[in-house]
């Protein structure tokens, strides 16, 4: 598991249809599980036998709403999953929501998205990308 392998992967994610085909391709790499905050997106892997990379900032740090709206989320996650918007938009409609970080397991296969008081909002399960 390195870093700059996990970010080749990431650069061909253009919008949420593709995150299936890169979760399935991180996996490969050792990639056992990750956290995205939304603030600016840094991200900790998290692999076998407890080894850990952590990325640095994507973007300038957003606000992330104190009180979510999780019915506008699963709005907003539906129009990315269906290739609507690019990633940074998504973040921004996370952090307009209340969504605080996304918790992808990749044993699981789910990706759940938790709040700034750690309250659990949402899990999803992640398609099988063929």
């Amino acid at each position: 598991m390195e870093l700059k392998a996990i970010e080749q992967e990431q650069e061909k994610v253009k919008s949420g249809a593709d995150f299936p085909k890169y979760v399935q391709a991180i996996k490969e790499l050792g990639v056992a599980e990750f956290v995205t905050y939304v603030s600016n997106s840094h991200t900790l892997y998290s692999g076998h036998n407890g080894h850990q990379l952590s990325s640095k900032a994507q973007y300038e740090p957003l606000v992330v709403a104190a009180v979510g709206n999780k019915k506008k989320f699963r709005k907003y996650l539906k129009m990315h999953q269906a290739g609507q918007t690019d990633y940074l938009s998504f973040c921004r409609h996370c952090a307009e929501t209340g969504i605080d970080r996304w918790i992808v397991n990749l044993s699981l296969m789910t990706c759940t998205y938790y709040d700034q008081k750690h309250q659990l909002v949402l899990t999803e399960p992640i398609p099988n990308s063929e």
